[in-house]
């Protein structure tokens, strides 16, 4: 469910392929692979009458989409008509038309309806494309004038060439050249094209589309991309990380206290390298003479917030930490990628917060998650948790194909090492039983809700996960003695929820062409290309269903107030876009009647303690790390003003948020 997953335009312009036309001529196939793993296919021909069909399509885990495309070029190679079909990655029809005529351009998407007049044409950024699309954007870019075009319906895109690998091809040897092109996301997206400009791949350790024949060339692909990409994110990391030479005091500040709950006035912290020196009231706290004193008056002082389900990719730490969140925990991610990312985090090669991990495995079949950790025995078993542990994981991450009668196993052997045990809950067990068996926790309220289904859903590797909970959830009776039992099972075993409630927002009740309410406050700040991608709506509804989704949207908060005022244990994660999720799932959290007091705990001290860091982390207090945030307003008594955060410290090292959101195209 990732995210709106790592850097924007690369989820969104990576969700691409498909099958060649029977009128085609000389045919190029390409590969799609998630996290290395074969996933569908895309094909590009030109047609006798010059116009360029590509197809694509995925499977992910029974989502994924299936485009056909026909596309005209004129001389420039810009777009002058455009016609897509199939369905889009929540499998809703797509039916997307563009066309350049007499100085007008017209779209049509189940987003947009538009037209321009236009003294030149632009270059129209199809919301539902193949990579191919991208490929024609990146050879119009090297014609133009100063390698810049404008976009069409907005925004402004400009290329550059960043590197060349040489690769083997059997016995031949084959050049292909990596562009980073702007204006599409929050961050550069790079495409490799070969010497002629023909597309050759789109590679990330998440999700890759590579010419037929060059899987085995993706390895050094990507390293060469994080070569390129690791300077510019050194850049940024010299220049917007600031580490105090000297003791750092907050005073005046209206300190919100963790450990209880309160926000204390007129209070004074200093720190002194990456710990927090001293905490309390203005005047009686000691300020060093060579301090750096910041006046906090009329701002709440409080500890970073934790995001405890993310999947991190590129550039996602710096969409974090502007947001105050200092903390997360990974949910499942490349091994090797994660490990790297991590690794820069805490050397201050690039900006991101602390990182929690959680190991991800599946059973092998059709709808096997994004992971290479496959799990079908008890041996494997073995072998992957001591795998886990060795490499420094904080727990373990079952996924929906997972055999049940391996999650008991599964969980003695991570218990042994230490190891947390948490998941989806896999497919043909309940919730209950998955508790019982020995999990810890489990990811995502609709398996809650699922609990109760599962004499009619039993297998949840589908979509059906989402659609049947959107279906019934506001069905469930909350007061049933089946309830009430499971919710007291769950406080006996102190058993983590995290909800994720932001993404069954989403899939629930955005609508094409409607902005979601969960960005509604942000949207007008974001970079144009980001702000048409909100507006392509959720899951398909059925006809007459649209209401039903809505009240179930309501159902998940009730039910997540139920488990609050249960004792059952909630942790705040997202799964969704960095820093903007998490402030939306808080803000959900206090309109499902949590106050906003307890939704900061949960975000800071409440995580801290699930992942056993809170001795060192959670609250502000003397002796603890120095991961800090200054917020305009009051979050402890209006949730919301957490979107306003103006000053970060993490381990010591002061961000401005408004500086980090500049470099990616976001208005403070």
């Amino acid at each position: 469910m990732k995210r709106l997953f790592p850097g924007l335009f690369a989820a969104l312009a990576l969700c691409l392929l498909a099958r060649a036309p029977a009128r085609a001529q000389e045919v190029t196939r390409y590969t799609v692979l998630m996290v290395g793993n074969p996933a569908g296919s895309e094909t590009s021909a030109v047609r006798p009458d010059g116009a360029r069909e590509f197809t694509y399509e995925f499977n992910d885990r029974g989502r994924g989409p299936k485009y056909r495309t026909v596309i005209r070029l004129d001389a420039a190679g810009l777009p002058v008509s455009l016609d897509t079909s199939g369905n889009d990655y929540l499998k809703a029809p797509v039916a997307e038309t563009y066309s350049f005529e007499n100085g007008v351009a017209r779209w049509k998407n189940s987003s947009e309806a538009g037209e321009k007049r236009l003294a030149a044409n632009g270059f129209y950024n199809s919301i539902n494309g193949a990579p191919e699309e991208f490929a024609l954007l990146a050879r119009a870019l090297l014609k133009a004038p100063n390698g810049r075009l404008p976009l069409l319906p907005e925004g402004e895109a400009a290329i550059q060439r960043t590197g060349d690998v040489t690769l083997k091809d059997g016995e031949r040897t084959r050049r292909v050249v990596s562009y980073e092109v702007t204006g599409l996301g929050f961050t550069p997206s790079t495409i490799w094209l070969e010497e002629d400009g023909t597309f050759f791949a789109s590679v990330s350790a998440w999700l890759t589309v590579v010419r037929e024949g060059f899987e085995a060339s993706v390895p050094a692909l990507l390293k060469k991309q994080d070569e390129l990409e690791a300077g510019r994110t050194a850049r940024l990391a010299h220049t917007l990380a600031r580490r105090p030479s000297a003791p750092l005091a907050f005073e005046h500040a209206n300190l919100f206290d963790s450990e209880t709950g309160r926000t204390l006035p007129n209070t004074t912290v200093v720190v002194e390298g990456n710990r927090i020196k001293a905490v309390g009231p203005d005047g009686k706290v000691p300020v060093p003479k060579n301090a750096e004193v910041l006046d906090a008056r009329g701002r709440t002082l409080m500890p970073g917030l934790w995001d405890m389900h993310v999947h991190l990719g590129p550039n996602d730490g710096l969409m974090h930490v502007a947001a105050g969140v200092t903390s997360v925990r990974d949910m499942g991610n490349d091994i090797d990628a994660l490990s790297a990312l991590r690794k820069n985090f805490e050397a201050g090669e690039e900006i991101g917060p602390r990182v929690m991990m959680a190991g991800l495995m599946d059973g092998r079949g059709p709808y096997t998650g994004p992971t290479k950790v496959l799990v079908d025995t008890e041996e494997e078993a073995r072998a992957a948790v001591d795998s886990f542990a060795r490499l420094g994981y904080s727990q373990i991450k079952i996924y929906s194909s997972i055999k049940p009668e391996l999650v008991p196993i599964l969980a003695k052997l991570a218990h042994e090492k230490g190891l947390r045990v948490s998941g989806h809950v896999p497919a043909f067990m309940s919730a209950e039983q998955f508790v019982r068996a020995g999990a810890d926790e489990f990811q995502h309220i609709n398996f809650f809700v699922l609990n109760f289904l599962f004499d009619e859903v039993k297998d949840t590797r589908t979509p059906v996960r989402f659609t049947a909970v959107a279906d019934r959830a506001a069905t469930i009776d909350l007061n049933s003695p089946r309830v009430r039992s499971f919710v007291e099972l769950l406080k006996e075993r102190k058993t983590v929820i995290d909800p994720t409630v932001n993404v069954f927002e989403s899939m629930f009740t955005d609508r094409p062409g409607q902005m979601p309410a969960g960005y509604a406050t942000v949207a007008e700040r974001l970079p144009p290309q980001v702000r048409r991608y909100l507006l392509t709506g959720g899951l398909p509804v059925p006809e007459g269903k649209d209401e039903r989704y809505r009240e179930s949207e309501k159902a998940l908060l009730r039910m997540i107030k139920m488990l609050y005022d249960a004792g059952v244990p909630i942790v705040a994660g997202t799964d969704a876009t960095p820093g903007f999720a998490l402030h939306r799932e808080l803000e959900l959290y206090a309109e499902a009647g949590i106050p906003s007091n307890e939704v900061l705990r949960i975000a800071t001290l409440g995580a801290a303690r699930v992942m056993k860091r809170g001795g060192e982390l959670g609250s502000v207090a003397p002796g603890k790390l120095a991961d800090l945030i200054l917020v305009e307003g009051d979050p402890a008594r209006r949730v919301s003003d957490i979107r306003r955060v103006s000053l970060v410290v993490k381990d010591g090292v002061v961000y401005e948020p408004a500086a980090l959101y500049k470099s990616i195209g976001v208005r403070p």
